[in-house]
């Protein structure tokens, strides 16, 4: 299969958001007890590791440097992303040229960085980790245990850059799911502003489906302003003793403008394992 299954168009032109975190310090619990010395990010979904296709998402959104947050014990992430020598010369011996090429076009997609999260208090505390990295700049998190399958191979984080730059401001993917299913996920309280753009008002982390206030779900990508970061600071600990982001961006969309953009595309979740199976076969069935 080489590396061109889910390969996405040219990044875009003169993007206005360069830089993105990936959190993936998690321990992946319900994949053990295979990630006991795997991460869950390093499994395989078809011919490369979940992590992989949500860098590529980013880098075709024209990210070029990227923050992924890890914890002990994910070792196995910046070596995937890291040169080998030995690796790349047994491949050009071997006259292995398209596996050398996959291998080697690894280290170059982007200015990946790793920023340490030594607590598992939530996602977040996660994001909080990468304030320094991100400065003042707006910037994506992408989650790395879902892979979001554009329409037409577009990237999903680029349908989020072209919305904050037509808006500016901070833009989070969503899509509408049956309403029994709300539980699992943060849910918009929004008004429709047409073209599958919403006007954020409020997010609640898991409702019950009776409590909530839409059906309209985040799907794992964001755009944030560095205003999330002190509103982070702000949030104290909620669903499940964590600090929530969905806590911190409800804080946010009562101040100030902030977008809910339905994505075009499929979500993956590839973070239990059927999602992993169905993943899979979704991406295989593209590639017949």
């Amino acid at each position: 299969m080489g590396g061109g299954l889910m390969d996405y168009p040219h990044p875009m032109p003169d993007p206005v958001v360069t830089k993105a975190l990936i959190p993936a310090a998690g321990w992946g619990t319900r994949f053990l007890p295979a990630t006991k010395a795997v991460p869950k990010e390093m499994l395989p979904v078809v011919d490369r590791p979940v992590i992989q296709y949500v860098v590529e998402e980013a880098v075709a959104a024209g990210i070029t440097d990227i923050g992924i947050i890890i914890s002990s014990g994910k070792e196995a992430i910046p070596r995937h992303f890291s040169r080998d020598p030995a690796l790349e010369r047994w491949l050009e011996e071997g006259g292995k040229n398209e596996a050398l090429a996959s291998v080697r076009r690894l280290h170059s997609l982007a200015n990946i960085h790793y920023i340490p999260q030594h607590d598992m208090l939530g996602l977040g505390h996660a994001v909080l980790q990468g304030r320094s990295f991100i400065g003042a700049a707006p910037f994506a998190v992408l989650l790395g245990d879902t892979i979001l399958h554009g329409a037409a191979g577009a990237s999903v984080t680029g349908q989020l850059v072209e919305a904050f730059a037509a808006h500016q401001a901070p833009v989070v993917a969503c899509e509408p799911v049956a309403r029994e299913r709300v539980s699992r996920y943060g849910v918009l309280d929004a008004t429709p502003l047409g073209d599958g753009l919403h006007q954020v008002t409020g997010l609640v982390e898991k409702p019950r489906p009776e409590e909530a206030p839409s059906n309209l779900v985040i799907a794992s990508r964001y755009l944030f302003t560095p205003d999330i970061f002190p509103a982070l600071e702000r949030t104290g600990r909620g669903h499940g003793g964590e600090i929530q982001l969905t806590d911190a961006m409800a804080a946010l969309a009562a101040k100030r403008r902030f977008l809910g953009c339905e994505i075009k595309g499929r979500r993956l979740d590839v973070g239990h394992p059927r999602g992993l199976l169905e993943a899979c076969q979704v991406l295989m069935g593209d590639e017949k």
